[in-house]
């Protein structure tokens, strides 16, 4: 199976990244972050960004799936592009931090934080597939009492379930950070990023110093194919692929 993590970045970028998604259909899911569905004016807010991006994917990926996890408005959250031919036995989300629509007017720190989940098979073993964007603050990517909160209840949920492990998406952490060690070590996760010595998940259109925010952590049962980050500049984040 091939997976594909990625923050869309509502589309900042252009066009590219429906070229993109159609470059690498052959994904069996797609776990992608700051997505827009028919998004209004609460939450687009940038020059560029895309409010009708599922509705591009789902017609740039005709045999796939799409399901939307809103964390604001019924219009800004997470999505799942999974292929047809994959058997779903559950998709659904939980919140994380705070809560739904708790955003603040347009303060984008007051945002509720929910993870998305998707069960299927692999092999004819159970296969949890996570899409999480973890908490921003503005303030950087360090540990705060919020961020290790969140993490948390992170793993309160993954222990939850049977089977087989991939959590992946912007967690908005430094690889250094307690919030992020405490999943890995807990949970028994193997982070992809640190094991292949992955100095940067973020592009070009990317100005800040701290060049890490996603991740794709695997439990020891996941046996990994290939591990990229991949080279297209379609986000401000870098799109980051496994095959197992």
């Amino acid at each position: 199976m091939k997976v594909i993590t990625l923050n869309t970045w509502g589309g900042r970028a252009g066009d590219g990244i429906i070229e993109f998604f159609k470059k690498y259909s052959d994904t069996d899911v797609f776990l992608l972050q700051e997505m827009f569905h028919n998004a209004g004016e609460k939450t687009v807010w940038h020059d560029g960004e895309k409010g009708d991006l599922f509705d591009e994917t789902i017609q740039a990926l005709p045999d796939h799936d799409g399901y939307f996890a809103p964390a604001e408005s019924d219009g800004w959250g997470l999505a799942i592009f999974v292929k047809k031919s994959l058997e779903i036995n559950e998709v659904g989300d939980i919140f994380v931090f705070r809560h739904k629509d708790a955003m603040i007017g347009k303060d984008g720190t007051t945002l509720g934080k929910n993870m998305q989940y998707l069960k299927t098979l692999n092999n004819g073993q159970e296969l949890n597939l996570l899409n999480l964007h973890g908490l921003w603050t503005g303030k950087g990517k360090t540990d705060t009492e919020e961020r290790v909160s969140q993490s948390r209840r992170i793993i309160e949920f993954v222990k939850t379930l049977e089977g087989k492990i991939i959590l992946a998406g912007d967690f908005n952490l430094l690889p250094d950070t307690e919030s992020l060690k405490m999943i890995e070590k807990e949970l028994n996760l193997k982070n992809l990023v640190k094991e292949n010595n992955v100095e940067s998940t973020r592009t070009s259109f990317y100005k800040k110093p701290d060049k890490h925010a996603d991740y794709i952590l695997v439990s020891s049962d996941i046996k990994v194919k290939n591990f990229q980050v991949l080279p297209e500049e379609i986000s401000d984040h870098s799109a980051l692929m496994l095959e197992f």
